[in-house]
């Protein structure tokens, strides 16, 4: 049941850009002055266990471990100190990026749709209940590949928290119950290939660690 609210429930999932500060500078980028984020498909989506597909062409695709939120209950124009209460729940998500086809567009001034929508470019794990998470910047979020750590950092370390990331969203966007917000990734970013293995999870929640194993798209 939990995760057809993924596949059924999920309308649009919103990809937050550069919120944590050392993974902008990582990759070169300037510490975002305001939120500002990409959509993905719901086609994106693959669950704890699958095969994330590289896609024909990509030579360079990489991991980012990210805290997802779902809308709960719907809203628009959602103020900070209201935003918890549309909260229905998290996820321990992967947005999978192809890198190469990420920078091409970036120098071209084109939108990023191919680098971040392909199929299997969003990999979760299960629906975390909102009671089961007192303060959303107060985990340690973590991403392994073939079990060495790559990623890890508080989500303290966000520069724009989930309540103020509501507020920014739902001025543009009507968010509906079911829409998932990725929250961004910590500094470790890198390539993996066909054969690694990609587990991540939250170091207070651990029997909700997620894995996936990266394969061609034949």
């Amino acid at each position: 049941a939990a995760h057809a609210y993924f596949t059924e429930g999920c309308r649009k999932i919103i990809g937050i850009g550069r919120n944590y500060k050392l993974h902008a500078e990582e990759l070169g980028n300037k510490v975002p002055e305001a939120a500002f984020w990409f959509l993905k498909p719901s086609s994106a989506l693959v669950y704890n266990g699958g095969k994330i597909l590289v896609p024909p062409g990509c030579k360079n695709l990489h991991y980012e471990i990210e805290l997802g939120v779902f809308i709960g209950q719907k809203g628009k124009n959602i103020s900070a100190k209201d935003a918890m209460r549309h909260v229905g729940g998290y996820c321990v998500t992967f947005d999978m990026t192809a890198r190469d086809w990420q920078n091409a567009a970036k120098d071209k001034g084109l939108p990023w749709s191919q680098a971040k929508g392909f199929d299997t470019s969003l990999p979760h794990g299960d629906v975390i209940p909102f009671e089961a998470i007192k303060d959303p910047q107060d985990l340690t979020i973590w991403c392994k590949v073939n079990g060495e750590m790559r990623q890890r950092d508080s989500t303290g370390q966000m520069v724009f928290d989930v309540p103020h990331l509501i507020e920014a969203c739902s001025k543009i966007h009507t968010l509906e119950v079911g829409d998932l917000i990725l929250t961004g990734t910590p500094a470790g970013v890198g390539p993996v290939k066909p054969g690694d293995v990609i587990s991540g999870g939250l170091e207070e929640l651990p029997h909700l660690d997620i894995s996936f194993t990266v394969a061609a798209d034949a």
